[in-house]
């Protein structure tokens, strides 16, 4: 007797292969699909100045509910002047370094919030000098914020959505040197620091899908900030963006926000484990 036929049925793509039940990110039906955050609470690690507040100043623009600076060092000026303007933004001590600070700064979110819808782990700092002349304590002070201050920010963050069912966005700030060195400013340290950021979100993302929750990063090229400002105005500036190929300035620190939001916002629904490149097209990647 021959074979009974069978009709193919191509397999249901909304189960997974596990047995754990995936949380799925696609937004409610009646989700207006507009690139906002409204009645999101972001955290943002390193927002009192530079590029962390240029991000907090977007996403406030963009309608967040509330924003939070976790940072180590008192306001400024500049913290000072948002915040005039957007009450809704806040300032909590937090020595990102630290595990248990990070998780009193997330816990004193959803106490005051009642949630945490996204996180931007920005906080970082370098060291520009010939890789010759680094010493043990310059690289672990930079792997111990911009790295391991990265990891346990997400890891923290993601616990608390997980506990609070919210399908939450973490983003990670990275750099062009991840992919390339940096001519202008070289710093081996630094990029391996922005290397590992960049390189971590995609196994977080991972891991983490099946919560709901969306991990990226993002690579700036140059940046105007106080760390960055003299790079415009070294006599050889024009040679070197010849080398690079890119547009001959600095970036403000709000034109990198954009990104931030859209990542941040329930548009990206099923954006994650990517890295956004910010760099005026230097080198062309």
């Amino acid at each position: 007797m021959p074979p009974v036929a069978t009709e193919n049925v191509a397999p249901d793509a909304t189960k997974s292969d596990t047995s754990a039940p995936y949380l799925s990110t696609l937004p409610a039906n009646d989700f207006s699909w507009q690139i906002t955050l409204t009645q999101k609470v972001v955290a943002i690690t390193g927002a009192n100045r530079g590029i962390g507040l240029g991000i907090a100043e977007v996403c406030l623009a963009n309608s967040a509910k509330n924003v939070y600076s976790f940072d180590l060092m008192e306001p400024g000026e500049e913290f000072a002047t948002l915040q005039k303007h957007y009450p809704n933004f806040q300032f909590i001590q937090t020595d990102v370094t630290s595990e248990e600070s990070v998780e009193k700064a997330i816990n004193h979110v959803v106490e005051a919030t009642g949630r945490i819808d996204g996180l931007v782990a920005n906080a970082g700092m370098t060291k520009h000098q010939p890789a010759l002349k680094f010493e043990r304590p310059e690289l672990e002070q930079l792997f111990n914020l911009n790295v391991f201050g990265a990891y346990f920010c997400a890891q923290i963050a993601a616990r608390k959505f997980i506990e609070l069912g919210i399908k939450g966005s973490i983003v990670m700030t990275s750099s062009m040197t991840s992919y390339r060195p940096n001519r202008a400013a070289p710093s081996a340290p630094y990029g391996a620091t922005k290397a590992a950021v960049r390189n971590m979100c995609h196994t977080l993302a991972m891991e983490w899908s099946k919560h709901g929750i969306r991990v990226n990063s993002i690579s700036p090229g140059f940046v105007r900030t106080a760390m960055t400002y003299y790079v415009e105005t070294a006599p050889d500036w024009d040679l070197k963006m010849q080398y690079y190929g890119g547009m001959p300035r600095l970036a403000d620190p709000r034109e990198l926000g954009g990104a931030y939001v859209y990542l941040l916002s329930d548009a990206s629904s099923y954006t994650s484990g990517i890295d956004i490149p910010i760099a005026g097209i230097v080198g062309a990647w």
